[in-house]
């Protein structure tokens, strides 16, 4: 049993559901599809099962793939890894029970692709992304990375609103430009491990190359640009407003909630893993487009009318949070960018399928538009609310305690970027309580008078992330037990050890006196 390749099959498990899924139709494939999500699910369970929370690279898998090049086919999880596995793996079968019927129907007049292409090419993007989270040869990265946008690009393309095919090739143009640089990277990286020795892409021998100050700090550049449009990030950000005001809610889902860690899952795993000197040169200026973009994202959100454009770009205020976490080099830090990432993708997710929800009942995104819905759907008032105080950050909610831990970390670099950083905070508030209460409050229209609350189907789906948001808000220990040894062993790499809590000799004295008595 130690030498099954669990990674392997958790890879391949939905390529093959996704090979599959064509030759069905109808609810056959839907279901067929569901299935192979819960499998799915179930099989990244048992990888964490498997893994000991004590750190390091697990259940590794190495082959030989193109020697002469030093490429392998290699899958190994660590903490990192292992929480982005179980958050794709839980968010795909939820995003497929909550699209059940919205590629049936026609939206702003324009019919949609087959719902069985949307569900294959739904698995296809959980398989490759999986394998990125997986991947530790640098090559293989590279070309699972570069592959998620294949059915990234169908799913936006065909299927959402007016507008959808302009924003997939706005997508896809950014997004290949990231790649052509990230391409220049690996190359450099194959020149400066032959120039050692002998080439290799493996992350292990990579991480233990000393390269060079100046060819470091350039590679660096070009991980960290194509991440940066991944993640996404001021000012290379512009294509993720019109993705998600095009796309399906479940599609923004797969895009902002999984596609986009990559972003700063590649920040945490080869910038600062292969490059950790460059990583802290490039540091002051990383912290300022982290900030800009959590100001920024915020005040642009406050302004739009679209509601599923005011989701989307809630998210470059929180990946600013993110970046800001990983750069600032401190265990509060690292360990609240892992459970951001991770609690942004539970609360952002609900959201957005929520908002999905009203939007389809009401034929209308405009903000302007909606409002006294609260008084004819309560269910789903009642899940928007929750979603969004848990995107705002309440206490109790699992996105809480990562914002937490970023803020106490940007306090601790220095005090003006704290106090920066809790301005998002304030804004955060003012978009999702404004845009509550002009959809959910107010005068109800006569057309909201013939809606219906949501169903059975369409809270089974919110109801497991509405689960983690609260379940994480009182208990993340599980998440920081994960998060914890994979950041002291980034740090330790990167060279930096926390400063431990000091406690002053009167202090002491007095201390030890109160004990005497």
């Amino acid at each position: 049993m130690d030498d099954f390749p669990i990674l392997s099959v958790l890879v391949a498990l939905p390529l093959v559901g996704a090979l599959v899924v064509p030759f069905l139709k109808g609810a056959l494939a839907k279901q067929a599809g569901i299935g192979v999500s819960v499998a799915t699910l179930a099989l990244a369970v048992v990888v964490a099962a498997q893994y000991e929370l004590d750190g390091g690279m697990q259940l590794t898998e190495t082959y030989d793939w193109i020697p002469a090049f030093g490429v392998h086919f290699a899958l190994g999880v660590d903490g990192l890894g292992l929480l982005m596995v179980l958050l794709t793996a839980l968010l795909v079968p939820v995003v497929l029970l909550a699209s059940w019927r919205e590629t049936e129907t026609a939206v702003d007049g324009n019919e949609q692709g087959s719902p069985t292409a949307f569900v294959a090419w739904t698995l296809a993007l959980e398989s490759l992304s999986l394998a990125v989270f997986l991947a530790t040869d640098v090559f293989l990265f590279y070309l699972v990375f570069e592959a998620t946008l294949i059915p990234a690009y169908f799913l936006i393309g065909g299927f959402g609103r007016v507008g959808r095919s302009a924003a997939a090739l706005k997508f896809l143009m950014f997004q290949l430009a990231g790649g052509l640089i990230l391409l220049i990277g690996v190359i450099g990286l194959y020149v400066v491990s032959a120039q050692a020795g002998s080439p290799s892409y493996l992350l292990s021998d990579l991480m233990a190359l000393d390269i060079e100050t100046e060819a470091g700090r350039w590679l660096f550049v070009t991980f960290f640009i194509a991440f940066a449009i991944k993640a996404p990030l001021f000012p290379v950000h512009t294509w993720l407003a019109d993705t998600t005001g095009k796309a399906t809610p479940g599609t923004s889902v797969l895009l902002v909630c999984v596609l986009d860690k990559i972003g700063t899952f590649g920040m945490l795993r080869f910038c600062l893993g292969i490059f950790p000197e460059a990583s802290q040169w490039a540091t002051p200026l990383v912290i300022v487009l982290a900030l800009v973009s959590i100001v920024y994202g915020a005040f642009v959100a406050i302004g739009q009318d679209d509601v599923m454009r005011l989701i989307g770009l809630t998210s470059l205020s929180h990946f600013g949070f993110i970046v800001l976490g990983i750069f600032v080099f401190s265990t509060q830090g690292g360990t609240g960018s892992i459970l951001y990432m991770v609690n942004h993708g539970l609360g952002t997710a609900a959201l957005f399928l929520v908002a999905g929800y009203l939007v389809s009942r009401r034929g209308t995104a405009s903000i302007r538009e909606l409002g006294g819905q609260e008084k004819v759907t309560p269910v789903l008032a009642g899940l928007l609310l929750v979603a969004g105080l848990a995107t705002l950050g309440l206490p109790g909610l699992s996105p809480f305690i990562s914002e937490f831990l970023v803020i106490i970390a940007a306090f601790q670099y220095a005090w003006y970027v704290g106090a920066v950083a809790v301005t998002g905070i304030v804004l955060a508030a003012i978009y999702v309580l404004w845009m509550y209460q002009r959809t959910m409050t107010g005068p109800t229209a006569d057309v909201v008078t013939r809606d219906q609350d949501l169903g059975v189907r369409e809270i089974a789906a919110v109801a497991p992330l509405v689960a983690a948001l609260v379940f994480f808000g009182f208990y993340p220990i599980p998440l920081m037990d994960a998060a914890d040894p994979y950041v002291g062993d980034l740090l330790s790499h990167v060279g930096i050890t926390d400063d431990p809590p000091e406690v002053t000799a009167p202090a002491a004295a007095e201390t030890a006196e109160e004990g005497e008595y």
